[in-house]
C-alpha cells in the first residue's frame, strides 16, 4: 500500500506507527492488570527424562506402560491375563482358550452417543460378546469401563450420552484464562460425574474381571516425555493400594482432557524418595484410538480365535462448514481436521496389524444417513438422535465393516 494523507492530514505510514505504539502500550497495561489479579497454575517438577520409564504410579510395575518402549512388559501382562482366565475358567495348561473379543473406543466428544448407542442395542439384541481386551481413548476412555463390565452398566452407559449437555462437562473460564491458566475450561463437573460412576463397587467390579484375566487400557498423552501412556486400570483397581481409586479417576479426566480446551491432570509420582508431577492430556494429542502396540505380533503368541471390534465415534467422510475469518475459527477448524485425518490414520494402522496378525477386523462409525444437526457442543438434542441412530443399527445387527471406507473402496 502506497503511503499517503487520509483523513486528519495523516500519512499511513506515521499513523502505524502511532497506532502499533498505541496497541503494545494498550496490550501491556492490560496484561499487567490482568496478571496482578490471577493467579498462575504451579505444578511440582516434571519426572527426570532419564528416569521417566521408571518411574512407578503407586509403586507398581504393571499400572502404566510407555509402548514405544515396553513391549516386553505389555507382552508379559497379557501372558499372566492368559494363566489368570485359565484358572478362572479351569482350564488345563494346554487346553485350547476360548476366542479373545478386543473392543477400541475411539475419541470423538459428544460422537460417544454413537458408541453407547451401539453398545446398548448390541446387548438388547442378545449377542454382544465379553470383550477380553478393552481399549479406550478420551470419550472412548470415558465410556471404557462401563462397555468393559457389561450390559448390567447399560443404563449409567445409556444415562452419560442421552442425559447430560455442556454444563455437566465444564465450566467456561474468562478470556484471560489463554494467557494466564491452563486451559480455557474448568472440567470439575465432569470430575464430578467420574467420581460419582468409578465409585467403590465398580472398582471391585473392575477387580474381579482383572483377576478372571480381562484386561482395560486406557491412553492419556505425557507431555512431558512427549509419549502415549497405556494405564491398566484393572491392575491398578485389584492394586489394593491407596490412592488406587483417585488416580483411576484422574486417568480418565486426563484421557478427556482435550489441550488448551479442557484442563490437563496432574499425576502425582514418587521417585527415589522425591516427589513429581506428570503433566497429562488427552491421548487422542497422539492416537485417536489403539488396539495393541503395532511392535508386538500376535502371530508370535500361543494361537487362539481373535476378533477386534473398533467403533470410530466420528464420521469418515468430510464435513463441510463456514469458516469464519477469525483466529479462534480459523485454528479450531485446523484441529478438527488434523485430528479427523489422525483418526482415518490409526483406523489404517489397526488395521495393517490385524491383518498381519489374522485378527477378523470390525468397524463401526457414523454414517452419511445421519443427518441430525450439530448445533453446540453436547448438544442433548443431537446426542439422543445419534445414539437412537445407533442403537436401531445395532439391535437389529450392525453391519460391520471389514475394512477401512478408503480400503473398502479399494477392494471393490
Amino acid at each position: 500500500m502506497k503511503n499517503g494523507p487520509i483523513s486528519g492530514g495523516w500519512p499511513i505510514a506515521t499513523l502505524n506507527n502511532r497506532g502499533r505504539q498505541s496497541r503494545r502500550a494498550l496490550i501491556s497495561g492490560l496484561l499487567t492488570f490482568a496478571a496482578a489479579g490471577c493467579t498462575l497454575p504451579t505444578r511440582l517438577a516434571p519426572v527426570p527424562a532419564e528416569k521417566t520409564v521408571g518411574a512407578l504410579p503407586l509403586g507398581l510395575s504393571n499400572v502404566r506402560f510407555f509402548p514405544s518402549v515396553q513391549s516386553a512388559q505389555l507382552i508379559a501382562e497379557g501372558r499372566q491375563a492368559v494363566q489368570r482366565q485359565r484358572v478362572a475358567l479351569g482350564l488345563g495348561p494346554d487346553a485350547a482358550l476360548p476366542p479373545t473379543q478386543f473392543l477400541s473406543l475411539s475419541g470423538g466428544g459428544d460422537d460417544g452417543a454413537f458408541g453407547a448407542g451401539i453398545l446398548v442395542g448390541w446387548s438388547e439384541a442378545g449377542n454382544r460378546p465379553e470383550f477380553q481386551f478393552v481399549t479406550g481413548v478420551s470419550t472412548g476412555a470415558l465410556m471404557s469401563p462401563l462397555a468393559f463390565l457389561g450390559q448390567r452398566y447399560d443404563p449409567q452407559l445409556r444415562a452419560f450420552y442421552t442425559t447430560i449437555s455442556a454444563g455437566d462437562i465444564f465450566e467456561a473460564r474468562g478470556l484471560t484464562s489463554a494467557l494466564f491458566d491452563d486451559a480455557l475450561s474448568d472440567t470439575t463437573p465432569l470430575w464430578k460425574m467420574i467420581s460419582n460412576s468409578v465409585n467403590d463397587a465398580m472398582m471391585a467390579d473392575l477387580a474381579a474381571a482383572y483377576q478372571n484375566g480381562r484386561i482395560l487400557m486406557v491412553g492419556t498423552t505425557n507431555l512431558d516425555a512427549q509419549q502415549p501412556c497405556l494405564w491398566n486400570i484393572g491392575a491398578i483397581a485389584a492394586s489394593g493400594q491407596p490412592g488406587a481409586l483417585d488416580l483411576i479417576r484422574k486417568i480418565l479426566r486426563a484421557s478427556s482432557a482435550v489441550p488448551g480446551i479442557f484442563q490437563p491432570v496432574l499425576i502425582d509420582i514418587e521417585l527415589d524418595g522425591q516427589k513429581y508431577q506428570e503433566l497429562h492430556v488427552d491421548g487422542g494429542a497422539i492416537a485417536q484410538m489403539f488396539l495393541y502396540p503395532p511392535n508386538i505380533s500376535l502371530r508370535n503368541q500361543p494361537y487362539r480365535e481373535r476378533k477386534a471390534y473398533l467403533i470410530r465415534n466420528g464420521r469418515e467422510e468430510p464435513e463441510w462448514t463456514d469458516v469464519k475469518r477469525r483466529t479462534l475459527g480459523i485454528a479450531g477448524r485446523a484441529i478438527s481436521t488434523m485430528l479427523k485425518y489422525s483418526g482415518k490414520n490409526d483406523l489404517f494402522r489397526i488395521y495393517a496389524t490385524t491383518q498381519r496378525d489374522g485378527v477378523d477386523f470390525n468397524l463401526a462409525y457414523i454414517g452419511p444417513d445421519f443427518t441430525t444437526p450439530h448445533k453446540e457442543d453436547f448438544d442433548k438434542a443431537y446426542m439422543n438422535a445419534l445414539f437412537d441412530y445407533a442403537y436401531q443399527q445395532a439391535r437389529h445387527g450392525y453391519p460391520w465393516k471389514k475394512a477401512p471406507p478408503f480400503l473398502a473402496t479399494i477392494q471393490e
